[in-house]
């Protein structure tokens, strides 16, 4: 039995929107011809798992693990082009999260301060921020403390709460929840934003065949172009789609080596 999930920007707000999205594109796979096509959406318990499952048909992942645990083991269909701000075409980049009362007026201002990341895999959260804060640091460490909040919504909310000073959160993640839940953004905002990336890349499972791949594609065009699904996509922020060759994810890499040969080669 075929798996198909789109765990990245699964916010509670968007659930039902999210459902009714996966419904469109699992119709528009089926007209281009794939067989066993899942209804339901999996959410995954452990993300990496799920995506190494050799029956995934389709999902959507971060260029950090594509290029890391994921290298060589998923086959990448297309990059999302969002609409929020801080994208442009098929790049995104991350917002630095403070607290509104915050006095900060860049990153050096956030020396010794505690530092909520949503998880050491996340590219936006994590690999971008360490970029960032490598220049700034001083024999491997810059932030007094950092904690792991397992989610961007929850980082901000850990600093909206007080117990974190500073996140870097997608800022997709950060769009949607200005869009559909923004109470979460309460006391806070947006000190700086990051270096651009390529967006989240929807993939297919290393299983699925070259036709299976080809189909996939047909299918995930088709949906983005459906004007009957406009609204939801306006919904999820999804300006359109295009395909990026797995080298214009190299900078992921590049990102994490910058930091190490500055001696910085982990947030602290």
């Amino acid at each position: 039995m075929n798996l198909a999930s789109l765990p990245m920007y699964a916010l509670p707000a968007l659930k039902e929107v999210t459902e009714a999205w996966w419904s469109g594109l699992a119709g528009h796979f089926e007209e281009a011809g794939l067989e066993d096509v899942p209804r339901r959406l999996t959410t995954p318990i452990d993300p990496v798992v799920h995506w190494r499952d050799p029956d995934l048909l389709f999902s959507q992942t971060c260029g950090y693990p594509l290029t890391h645990a994921l290298a060589g083991t998923v086959r990448p269909l297309g990059t999302p082009c969002y609409t929020a701000d801080g994208c442009r075409g098929p790049y995104y980049r991350s917002v630095c999260v403070v607290a509104a009362s915050s006095t900060a007026r860049d990153l050096a201002d956030m020396r010794n301060a505690r530092c909520a990341a949503n998880d050491p895999a996340s590219h936006s959260g994590y690999n971008i921020l360490r970029a960032m804060v490598a220049p700034l640091a001083v024999g491997g460490r810059f932030f007094g403390d950092v904690l792991f909040s397992g989610s961007h919504r929850h980082s901000i909310e850990m600093i909206g709460a007080g117990e974190a000073d500073i996140a870097a959160v997608d800022c997709v993640t950060h769009g949607l929840l200005e869009a559909h839940d923004a109470a979460v953004l309460a006391d806070t905002r947006v000190l700086c934003m990051s270096p651009a990336a390529p967006a989240l890349p929807f993939i297919a499972g290393g299983g699925v065949s070259d036709d299976g791949l080809k189909r996939l594609r047909a299918g995930l065009w088709a949906a983005f172009a459906d004007p009957d699904l406009a609204e939801l996509r306006a919904a999820l922020l999804l300006g359109g789609v295009t395909a990026l060759s797995r080298q214009s994810y190299s900078c992921m890499d590049k990102f994490e080596r910058d930091a190490i040969d500055r001696g910085y080669p982990q947030l602290g």
